[in-house]
């Protein structure tokens, strides 16, 4: 059969509850039989996230085919096309690295790995002398080993102490993590895929299930083509697969406006409150934090939802019917919302609404977060990433105490003292010189990561030394110092974890080309050359084979939600992956989480203590145990706030960015196989036909997409995307096995895009148009932040814009209004007044001058905010934040006016003038580098206390006053404001130790 063509294969359609039939698929290399297969060997498929169990063919030495295995509780024996033709073939191509390269003199040349090691431990000695463990950081996969992860965290977290380790996971996945962290208390899927079997209803948000996991897509037309299908919800601005099966089943096709996902929750939820389809009981027993949902969500009226998102209302109500009526309903969520403005807060949505109903944890009614990767998972709970292994909490010293016992090192080893790097923010350590040391593993970033330009310099230039790991000279690796040639899948053994939970063992089938190493050998090879010691002097890391190192893994895990200890590798070779938590009370591991309605928000357990979702400050441990949750689940809403700018008449064009059915991430391993390079050899962009009329481009034409950060020439296809978006695949960068394109066009969807992340999870925005342009000099105002485009087809060049109002600029900071003066002595009201009342402004008259007080320090706290965010415009949060919380000022400012002119306004007074000469005294000029970072943070952390503690002294008089209004203004800007702080307290910490131990 052609999987090319027929992407899911047969149909074997059956009734709800009934278990899904099993198929085995099955592919060789051409000439092989399955009689001439000399051993087939147990594996997963490690070319999407769903880990379909499988066993790889093994011949004269060789991978030379794969096969479904039918007893797998995750595939039920079938495979994808990537699986099928992609998973194996790349590991015979004549292009592999098989020794270490080192730079000399600018070009990459083949050494020995004690001279490419050695000259790794030679920088990393050097650099830990001058500047300290915080001069390393580590970039890394979604496609190692449980064991690799687990080995490396060690390493950084124990050995060195860097708190900078990410993955590429970071660009799409970091938000699942963040979702089920603020909702739940930890990490973990809480459904099952066994939930498509049971459940009645489908919502998939921003998720093209038929092209990134095809096998679970499969899974599902499997049920939507029986006799009794679940009804399927589509939330994507493209027309997908997933979209006509929304409308072949009965459901709503939702197109929103990108950008604009968090409003059609808010929409969803309202209409949840709205039809009386909460179940009030169940909320009230197991979660938190109901009231302030439903004040957060009563604006988004259907009409006000489609206003805003341009979908119809009737879809809106009709999507939340079905939500509401249904009484099972699974909801699968991907990049759609991932890689789009407000992430998590969209994300944590998505499980308000399954909260409201009472659907998690029984079968049929759950979410499935998905991972983009397959093993994704095992990065987040091995702490590879931005996490403390086995989901413990960076806030809890206690958690900390106990991987410091664990691996016996000073706790103060271990980088606890301040919130985790993230991956933009180690590419922008290593753009400025403080991170000196960059190690690469297994991913390709030059090409994957937003604004590849700037990539491709921080990469190529004199301040950081690259260390790459990977298979082949990517586009990343030709630029990298140090260049070690690594064993892919099918050449080593370890495990994996994919989207529900599932852990499989993957055995080495075949040994690796040349002297290329596993990624676990590599680590250990570099650990032994610098010596790491525990604190009594026996070597950090104990274990030398893949099995040892799962078994100390394991009892990092024990007692942790992703328990492992009833795990081993013998009962992983039994006939399918086995979900975690496995332990002795849970011998065959648990399909779903939270059956008992009990979550893991305890303060002394949960893995985080929440973050403002609009923002990202973090909330304290005397907050969160203050909320007492007691294992309830939170329900966590946010406004929608528009992104930054929105389209305009000269740039009426949005840029959004996705994947493709034949390829995986930036085609290192899918691109070097034929039937899958023939399927999708190169890139394209994709518009709407109305654009495509208007711009007189047609099916097929060549097209340049322009942006003020590069271009990009490829084919136009027509069709399937929203009016007024622009879709290109980020898998194509310059290099390619048959040069599909000769003349050197940029295809390299990146090009375009702009480094910038959600507040809350750190993950890349990706989905949405992009700020373009050079930073430019200090102070200088970025340009807008979205892509505009010229599409030039034939001779005739036509051309379109995409950007936002204002022809595609930010309006600058405008002086705000002051209130009309007063005089200080007001004539005597004539009219008369009841008995035992005075007038407010002779009566008050020091509380008249404490508002004149708010109304200058929330003008100069919103001048402040947008100084500093300007003059750090290359600190991409920084410039976005600081302009979301000058907002909140300006929006305080304004609500304060008709207060000041019941009061009468004192606009004169030494303690009017207060905030004017902090703002002078502080922020005269905006200070460069770090440290000036630091110190600029400091002083609107200054500003943001003023204005606080004013709040509070005007609330408590306002309560005294019996004025009911400037109570209710008082509390609510009281709050802002402390979100407000709450951020730069964050952001302080973050940016404290790189200023002041690192920095030059």
């Amino acid at each position: 059969m052609d999987r090319i063509a027929d992407i899911w294969g047969p149909r074997t359609p059956h009734a709800r509850g009934t278990v899904w039939p099993a198929r085995v698929d099955r592919h060789l290399e051409k000439g092989v039989a399955e009689e001439d297969v000399e051993r087939w060997v147990r594996s997963a498929c490690v070319l999407c996230s769903n880990g379909c169990g499988c066993e790889i063919a093994v011949k004269d030495g060789r991978m030379v085919g794969v096969r479904g295995v039918a007893t797998d509780v995750v595939n039920h024996g079938r495979l994808g096309p990537k699986g099928l033709y992609g998973s194996w073939s790349w590991a015979n191509s004549a292009d592999r690295l098989t020794r270490p390269l080192v730079r000399e003199n600018g070009r990459l040349v083949e050494t020995d790995w004690e001279t490419a090691m050695g000259r790794i431990a030679e920088v990393s000695r050097r650099l830990l002398a001058e500047k300290g463990p915080l001069s390393h950081g580590f970039y890394t996969s979604g496609q190692l080993f449980l064991e690799e992860y687990y080995t490396l965290a060690v390493i950084g977290k124990a050995g060195l102490g860097t708190p900078h380790m990410d993955g590429n996971t970071r660009l799409c996945t970091a938000t699942s993590a963040a979702a089920f962290k603020e909702s739940f208390g930890t990490d973990g899927q809480p459904g099952s895929y066994t939930d498509i079997e049971h459940c009645d209803a489908l919502f998939l948000f921003g998720h093209n299930m038929p092209e990134t996991q095809t096998v679970l897509w499969a899974r599902v037309l499997d049920r939507t083509r029986a006799d009794d299908p679940p009804k399927v919800v589509c939330v994507d601005p493209r027309r997908t697969k997933v979209a006509e099966e929304a409308e072949r089943t009965g459901g709503v096709h939702l197109a929103p406006r990108v950008g604009t996902n968090m409003a059609l929750m808010n929409g969803l939820a309202r209409e949840l409150f709205a039809g009386g389809r909460v179940d009030e009981e169940w909320v009230g027993r197991h979660t938190l934090g109901v009231e302030e949902l439903r004040g957060t969500v009563e604006p988004y009226t259907p009409e006000e939802t489609a206003r805003i998102c341009g979908v119809d209302a009737e879809d809106v109500r009709r999507a939340a019917r079905i939500f509401g009526e249904s009484e099972r309903v699974l909801s699968t969520v991907l990049q759609g919302f991932y890689q789009s403005h407000q992430a998590t807060a969209a994300a944590v949505a998505v499980h308000n609404l399954h909260l409201l109903r009472g659907m998690i944890g029984r079968p049929g009614a759950g979410v499935l977060q998905m991972n983009g990767q397959p093993t994704a998972q095992n990065t987040r709970e091995c702490g590879a990433d931005g996490d403390l292994p086995g989901f413990r909490n960076w806030s809890n010293p206690a958690h900390v105490r106990e991987l410091a016992k664990l691996w016996n090192v000073d706790e103060l080893t271990i980088p606890h003292w301040a919130p985790p790097t993230h991956a933009m923010q180690i590419f922008r350590y290593a753009e400025q010189g403080s991170v000196g040391l960059l190690w690469i593993s297994a991913t390709n970033p030059v090409v994957s990561m937003p604004e590849s330009s700037r990539v491709r310099r921080i990469l190529g230039g004199e301040k950081c030394f690259a260390v790459v790991q990977d298979l082949f000279l990517t586009e990343t690796a030709e630029l990298a110092d140090v260049v070690l040639p690594a064993a892919g899948w099918g050449e080593k053994t370890g495990c994996y974890t994919n989207v529900n939970r599932t852990v499989h063992l993957s055995e080495k089938a075949v040994e690796p080309p040349g002297e290329a190493r596993s990624d676990l050998d590599i680590f250990l090879m570099y650990a032994d050359a610098m010596d790491f010691r525990d604190s009594d002097g026996a070597p950090l890391v104990k274990w030398r084979t893949p099995e040892e190192a799962f078994d100390a893994w394991r009892e990092c895990s024990r007692g942790r939600p992703c328990d492992y200890s009833g795990l081993s590798y013998d009962r992983l070779r039994g006939p399918t992956g086995i979900p975690w938590p496995c332990t002795e009370e849970h011998p065959d591991g648990t399909d779903r989480l939270y059956a008992d309605g009990v979550f893991n928000t305890d303060p002394e357990y949960c893995e985080t203590y929440g973050h403002d979702l609009l923002t990202g400050g973090t909330v304290t441990p005397v907050e969160y145990r203050a909320k007492a949750p007691a294992g309830r689940a939170f329900l966590k809403g946010a406004a929608y706030v528009p992104p930054h700018e929105e389209p305009g008449e000269e740039y009426p064009l949005l840029y959004t960015t996705g994947r493709t059915v034949y390829h995986f991430h930036t085609r290192t391993k899918t691109g070097r196989s034929r039937e899958l390079n023939r399927a999708a050899p190169d890139a394209w962009a994709e518009l709407s036909a109305p654009d495509a009329r208007r711009l007189g481009i047609a099916e097929g034409d060549r097209a340049r997409v322009e942006s003020p950060r590069g271009a990009i020439e490829v084919r136009a296809r027509i069709g399937h995307v929203r009016e007024g978006t622009v879709f290109a695949p980020f898998h194509y960068g310059r290099w390619d096995p048959e040069e599909v394109s000769p003349d050197g066009a940029p295809r390299q969807a990146n090009e375009l895009t702009m480094t910038i992340w959600d507040p809350v999870s750190k993950a890349a925005v990706l989905q949405d148009g992009r700020l373009p342009g050079d930073q430019g000099r200090r102070r200088r105002r970025p340009r807008s932040r979205a892509h505009h485009h010229r599409l030039r087809a034939g001779r005739r060049p036509r051309t379109a814009h995409t950007g936002r109002a204002g022809g595609g600029h930010r309006r600058r900071a405008r002086p705000h209004p002051r209130l009309p003066g007063r005089p200080r002595h007001r004539p005597r009201d004539p009219r008369p007044h009841r008995r035992g009342r005075r007038p407010r402004e002779v009566l008050m008259p020091r509380l008249a001058v404490y508002v004149g007080l708010l109304h200058r320090s929330e003008q100069t706290l919103a001048e402040a905010l947008r100084t500093v965010g300007e003059g750090h415009a290359a600190e991409a949060d920084v410039y976005h934040v600081c302009d979301t919380l000058a907002k909140m000022s300006e929006e305080h400012v304004r609500r304060l006016e008709p207060v000041a002119r019941r009061y009468g306004e004192q606009a004169a007074g030494e303690d009017v003038e207060e905030p004017e000469r902090l703002h002078a005294e502080g922020l005269a000029g905006v200070r460069e580098g770090p440290v000036g970072l630091l110190r600029d943070l400091q002083d609107l952390y200054v500003l943001g206390t003023l204005v606080q503690t004013t709040w509070t002294v005007v609330a408590q008089a306002a309560q005294g006053a019996r004025d009911r209004e400037l109570l209710e203004l008082a509390h609510r800007c009281e709050g802002e404001t402390g979100r407000q702080l709450s951020w730069l307290n964050t952001r302080l910490k973050a940016a404290a130790p790189q200023a002041l131990l690192v920095a030059g």
